[in-house]
């Protein structure tokens, strides 16, 4: 079952890392003949496939590289200069598992993916305004509502100051043109939005099971190890985002879900549009978890009122879509509820394509 789900993650990365993809082709095939990978993997036997044991153990590997435990790896790894060999990629590799097995073994079992793309700051830009915009028509207001936003799943916050981002469109830079971050969404259309009005962010938090301080070194290298070697675009926006965050930082709350938003969503904050945010988290939630957020966000919908609104805004897989990545908006009580368009995991690039959300 293990090699299987390693072998789906290898899958998932055809097209898009080649290096990772061999990486954890080779890894299936070591933990089918019991070699290394089955010792450093030991324990995770019944992992689930939410809980992507793949790219756990590629995420571990690649810190190995970053913190200069693997030289010999490391040649091959395009974030510290190296230039795949893909050939030979699993023959350098052997060295280093066997010699940190135990280390690694510590770091599959202990952590929990941490893919903090700041790439889906586009589309979430984009989704604030539409959502600011709309749930000020619904007042009846002619101005677009400051916006209060609360992230669940929020790893490092990198998503948690998207009005501080520049997004490079056409001859101009939406956002803030001086930041530190400044992305190239790659969109196809445009939002239902008025672009020229600024977004107004007044308040912003977030909460993670496992938050990772990216004030740190250690929580910089976290981050950093769940990027695809091989995907320089993503290094360097990850790179530039802790750079952002380093110069307004943004606290992220150790709690579950539900009884978090339970707590945030109690402050009702007059004419300011509170909205919730989630991307790529949904399947590491439990079901209970899942139900118990489903019935908190509920009853602070029946509270809305047109000058306390409340927004969702969530970016997750669809499965009737391919499992292309659908951003979807739900506004209270205006009774809006659309799929705003789709796009790549990571958020860039993004097609804009208004339907209802069913």
């Amino acid at each position: 079952m293990l090699a299987e789900l390693f072998a789906a993650a290898a899958h998932g990365c055809r097209d898009r890392s080649p290096l990772t993809q061999r990486l954890l082709t080779d890894a299936a095939a070591d933990l089918v003949q019991g070699g290394v990978v089955a010792r450093i993997m030991a324990g995770s036997e019944r992992d689930r496939e939410g809980t992507v044991p793949g790219l756990r153990f590629a995420g571990a590997v690649h810190r190995l590289v970053l913190e200069g435990l693997a030289p010999g790896l490391a040649k091959h790894y395009p974030s510290v200069g190296g230039q795949p060999h893909l050939p030979t990629l699993w023959e350098d590799a052997l060295p280093a598992l066997k010699e940190h097995a135990d280390l690694l073994r510590h770091r599959v079992t202990a952590t929990v993916v941490q893919t903090n793309e700041p790439g889906r700051s586009a589309p979430l830009y984009g989704g604030l305004l539409v959502a600011a915009q709309e749930a000020a028509k619904a007042a009846g207001r002619h101005v677009p509502f400051c916006v209060r936003l609360l992230e669940v799943g929020a790893s490092g916050g990198l998503n948690l100051r998207p009005h501080h981002v520049g997004y490079r469109l056409d001859d101009r830079v939406l956002g803030d043109p001086d930041s530190l971050l400044v992305l190239d969404p790659e969109w196809t259309g445009r939002p239902p939005a008025d672009l020229d009005h600024r977004l107004r962010v007044v308040g912003r938090a977030g909460c993670d099971l496992h938050p990772v301080d990216v004030s740190t070194e250690d929580g910089r290298l976290h981050l950093s190890s769940f990027v695809w070697a091989d995907q320089l675009d993503r290094w360097n926006r990850l790179r530039d985002a802790l750079d952002l965050a380093a110069t307004d930082p943004v606290k992220v709350d150790r709690s579950a879900g539900p009884e978090w938003l339970a707590k945030q969503l109690a402050r009702v904050e007059r004419d300011v549009l509170t909205v919730v945010w989630h991307s790529v988290v949904w399947q590491y939630v439990s079901p209970a978890d899942r139900a118990m957020g489903r019935a908190v966000l509920a009853d602070a919908a029946a509270k809305a009122t047109p000058t306390t609104p409340l927004a969702l805004l969530v970016y997750e897989p669809r499965r009737e879509i391919d499992y292309k990545f659908a951003l979807m908006l739900k506004l209270w009580p205006a009774g809006i509820s659309l799929s705003l368009g789709v796009g790549e995991g990571h958020g860039i690039p993004f097609t804009w394509n208004v339907t209802p959300w069913e």
